[in-house]
């Protein structure tokens, strides 16, 4: 069985944003050599999410709505998390998106579903943060 692991960098140019990164994925699966097995693609950072949906850029102004609706950032003074910091809504939203996802590696390719793809989303940036690619198979 072959393993493969590869950390991807970030840094976006706001506070939140959503990134697809389908594209960086791909080149890490085609660089592993792995044919059949799964991917694992994780935010290692507490304020950072992956996920898979679609790229509809509508989907996206929903996310933020939905997301600012659950976990609004300000005022800042309504979170016991933020002393020090000013990100409690960020590792909330993080816990709504989620950490990582697993996808099938068939015949080479991600084994997606209709119009699904893989994004990073970032709820505290300005600054690098990393994702892990874990890939094993054969």
């Amino acid at each position: 069985m072959k393993s493969y692991r590869k950390e991807l960098w970030f840094k976006v140019g706001a506070r939140r944003a959503y990134v697809n990164i389908t594209p960086e994925v791909e080149a890490c699966l085609k660089e592993s050599g792995v044919r059949e097995g799964l991917c694992l693609v994780n935010a290692m950072h507490i304020t950072a999410s992956v996920f898979i949906n679609d790229d509809e850029g509508g989907l996206h102004a929903d996310f933020e709505r939905w997301l600012e609706k659950l976990a609004p950032e300000k005022p800042h003074s309504q979170y016991a998390h933020n002393g020090a910091e000013d990100n409690a809504d960020a590792h909330l939203k993080r816990q709504v998106m989620g950490r990582e996802v697993v996808v099938a590696v068939t015949d080479g390719k991600l084994d997606f579903g209709p119009w699904e793809q893989i994004f990073y989303g970032e709820f505290d940036g300005l600054r690098n943060k990393r994702v892990l690619v874990k890939i094993i198979g054969e």
